[in-house]
């Protein structure tokens, strides 16, 4: 097993070596492996980015994402023009294109409103944002509208499950209150963690879920 230290070490070489992120200005904190990324980046994408990148190291429990978006002059943009780039990045996307989505920014900051049929359109729209010029966080408050029944998406998503070679879902428990999905139990890799959620937002009525697995 890592020591905390190790974990440090190895998460601040993997922020260092990933291109898509400049970690400079990132600091990393390690208790009995959760990790506490503090600092600036200067893009909303680079605070998420550095959480993924975070991920792939092993040993890592948890982590907390304290990252500060400091936007520089050059990467300024104003409100009416993030407003446009979100509109044109909601309609030009395949999984968005056709949903009723609507972008409010103030101050940078993105909120986005309106209905769709599933889950995981919802998490597209507000990953869509993240990435462009100017944006400095984003609100969703998109709603997904379903008349699916609940027995059914809890046993839909007990079936994905099991159908996902990569996912061992033996200590997984599935539960289901109104259109939240809450996932326990405990997982054995970040992977295997994200693959759970994504099956349980790839179900139909789903507007929110609650991911409490342990990774082990």
């Amino acid at each position: 097993m890592k020591t905390d230290t190790e974990i440090r070490r190895d998460v601040e070489s993997e922020l260092q070596w990933d291109p898509s992120v400049d970690a400079k200005k990132i600091g990393v904190i390690v208790n009995d492996g959760v990790v506490t990324l503090t600092g600036e980046v200067c893009h909303f994408g680079g605070k998420w980015a550095a959480e993924d990148i975070t991920k792939r190291v092993s040993g890592v429990r948890a982590i907390a994402n304290e990252i500060q978006v400091k936007i520089p002059l050059s990467g300024a943009r104003g409100d009416m023009e993030i407003a446009e780039a979100a509109a044109n990045a909601l309609r030009w996307h395949v999984v968005t294109g056709a949903a009723q989505i609507k972008p409010v920014v103030v101050d940078g900051w993105v909120t986005l409103s309106g209905k769709v049929q599933w889950g995981f359109q919802r998490n597209a729209a507000e990953n869509a944002m993240r990435n462009l010029m100017g944006v400095k966080g984003v609100i969703n408050d998109i709603v997904v509208a379903s008349t699916v029944k609940v027995a059914d998406v809890k046993q839909k998503i007990e079936e994905a499950f099991k159908r996902h070679a990569l996912l061992d879902a033996k200590d997984i428990e599935v539960k289901v209150d109104s259109s939240t999905v809450t996932l326990k139990g405990h997982v054995n890799t970040w992977q295997e963690h994200a693959d759970a959620a994504y099956a349980a937002w790839s179900a139909p009525g789903v507007a929110k879920v609650e991911n409490r697995l342990v990774i082990q």
